[in-house]
C-alpha cells in the first residue's frame, strides 16, 4: 500500500513539472522576446479576393536568421486565397539582428471595402 502511494506523488510531481514547462514555453513568445522590424512590406490585397470580398486574418510563423533575415515561412491559418500574398511580403521583411535564429508569428489583416 505505501509503494501504491509514492507512484500517485511520483505520477502527480511528474505531471505538474511536465505542465509548468508547457506554460513556460508558451510564455517565451512574449512581447519582449520578439525581434523588432526593421524593413516591412506590405501584402498586395489579390485582385480576386477583393473581387469575392474575402477579409480576415492570415498568420505565419517565420524563422528568422541571426542577421535579420527571414529564413522560411510556414502558414498557421488564414483564408487561402489571402495566404500567398502574406507569404510574398513577409519574405522581404528584415529584422533587427540577434545572437541567435527566432520563431515567431506574424499576423496580418485584410478588410473588405465598404
Amino acid at each position: 500500500m505505501r509503494f501504491c502511494k509514492w507512484k500517485r506523488f511520483a505520477a502527480a510531481t511528474g505531471a505538474l513539472v511536465i505542465l509548468s514547462g508547457v506554460s513556460f514555453a508558451q510564455s517565451g513568445l512574449t512581447d519582449e522576446s520578439r525581434r523588432k522590424v526593421k524593413t516591412r512590406v506590405s501584402p498586395v490585397y489579390p485582385e480576386l479576393a477583393r473581387r469575392m470580398n474575402v477579409a480576415g486574418k492570415v498568420k505565419i510563423e517565420v524563422v528568422i536568421s541571426p542577421d535579420g533575415r527571414v529564413k522560411t515561412t510556414r502558414v498557421v491559418g488564414g483564408h487561402p486565397l489571402l495566404v500567398q500574398a502574406c507569404q510574398d511580403a513577409v519574405k522581404e521583411w528584415k529584422f533587427a539582428p540577434a545572437p541567435e535564429e527566432t520563431t515567431q508569428i506574424v499576423e496580418f489583416e485584410f478588410r473588405a471595402a465598404d
